[in-house]
Formats: C-alpha cells, structure tokens, sequence
C-alpha cells in the first residue's frame, strides 16, 4: 500500500499562510514529518490564484526537497504551472491530475507523456460527479483510451474512483469499491488511488469512517490512498488489512511496523 502525504496543500489555513509568508520551516516539518512516516509520495498543491501558482508550486518543491528525498505529487488542474514546476523537481513526479474532462487530458496528458510521469486519473467526465459505478466506469475507459494513445503505460495510471461523502449518499463507499472492481477486472495493471478523507466529510467520529472504508477499498483492490501518514490508526489499518488479505509475508510488515512502534505501543 502506498502513501501520498496529504499534508502540503494550500487549501488548509495553516499551509496557506506558511506560503504567502514564504514560511520554509513550517513546509520542511511538515515534509519531514511525512517522509519518516513512510509516506512514498509527498502531495504539492499551491491551492493559489492560477497567476501565482507556478511561483508557488517551485517554491514549495524546492523547500520540500531542501530536507527530504522523497518522490513528489504535483498537484494541480493548471497545465502551464504544472510546466513550469516540474522543471523544479529532482525526481519524476506524479502528476495529481487528469480526467475525462477534454480541457484536462489536452493540457496534462502531453505533459505526463513527455516527462514519464505516474498520474491520478479521475473517474470524472465534467462538472457533475458521475454517481453511478457504470457512468465512472466509461469515463476510465475513455481516459485509458487516451493515456495508451499518448504512450503511457497502464502500470502508470492510478485510477481515482472517487470517493464521495456518505452523508450526501449513503451508497458512496461501495459505489467506489465497486468502480475498482470493474476497472481492474478490465485493465489488471493499473493501479488505484482515492482521496481518502473525502468519505467522511460533514459526519462526526470521521477517523472511524475513514479506517473503515480504507478496509473495505483494500480488499476491492486499492493500492495507494492520498491521506495523513502521521495518523496512526490509519497506519494500523493499512497494516492489519494487508495481514488479512494475505498480503504480508510471514507477517513481517506488520510485526516490524509494530516493533518499531509505527502503532501500538511505542518502542522508541
């Protein structure tokens, strides 16, 4: 199971200020932070005016990489400060995103393409989320149909089925996990990611939520998640999960991550 750290991005009040007040010691503890939680890539979102982004996007990968080594997630809909700013990084990015959208595949596509970037690919097709498995299901199909177009191997798509609060619809969790199943039954080499704290939105007692819909997406097929890798019960969860599913070998990544105090007792 892989982890993009979600803890850089602009749309969080405390992140935003660190970067209008080009704060780089708040950015590298966060990035730290992460890093030494495993997390194996770190999201990069300016959450800025497209006219500022660019500007923002390259400070923040060259803060984050003044402290740590760990691979990026470019995360923006702007082609042209998405451009500039992998210019910025050491190694190649994911790019976080596309999808059906035309405007998003003729923008970023090239860009994936050229650079040989991994990418998130929304199962979305225009404005209005699609609330159905099928409706989700046909957009990925076009969106593939485009990526093998451009060259970009399967194995380089991380398919988001998207994961919509339950508040708003109480069939939201397995509407995603059923997305998975059908996509992966059709393309076995591309992976899956989801915005993880979206399934619990607007409810209480979310971790509950998230941990639980974390399980269930693990066992449909999902291999990376977008989240907090410094939540320990979450680590918990990805951990136990891939023990049940036959997942972990001998057990040894559960048993070391505990060991090495990533979750129960520490000891450290």
């Amino acid at each position: 199971m892989k982890i993009i750290g979600e803890k850089i991005n602009g749309t969080r009040k405390q992140v935003a200020k660190a970067i209008t007040e080009r704060d780089a010691d708040f950015i590298k503890t966060l990035a730290q932070k992460q890093a030494e939680a495993g997390a194996t890539w770190l999201d990069i979102n300016a959450g800025t005016h497209p006219n500022q982004e660019a500007e923002d996007l390259i400070w923040l990968i060259e803060t984050v990489q003044a402290v740590v080594d760990t691979s990026l997630c470019l995360d923006s809909a702007n082609p042209k400060a998405l451009a500039k700013a992998i210019k910025a990084v050491n190694k190649t990015p994911m790019i976080n995103s596309i999808s059906g959208e035309p405007e998003r595949l003729e923008g970023i596509l090239p860009l994936v393409a050229e650079h040989g970037c991994q990418v998130i690919a929304l199962a979305m097709g225009g404005k209005k989320m699609p609330d159905s498995m099928e409706a989700r299901v046909d957009i990925i199909h076009k969106v593939i149909e485009a990526t093998r177009a451009a060259g970009v191997p399967d194995e380089y798509i991380y398919v988001d089925p998207l994961a919509m609060t339950i508040s708003t619809n109480i069939q939201s969790g397995m509407i995603a996990c059923d997305t998975i199943r059908a996509v992966h039954r059709t393309y076995p080499d591309v992976h899956f990611t989801i915005g993880l704290s979206n399934i619990s939105f607007g409810l209480p007692a979310r971790s509950y939520i998230n941990r639980t819909f974390l399980t269930l997406a693990m066992a449909a097929g999902l291999d990376s998640a977008i989240l907090d890798p410094l939540d320990r019960d979450l680590q918990a969860a990805i951990l136990s999960t891939a023990l049940v599913l036959g997942r972990d070998r001998h057990c040894l990544n559960y048993t070391r991550a505990y060991r090495a105090g990533v979750f129960g007792s520490s000891h450290k």
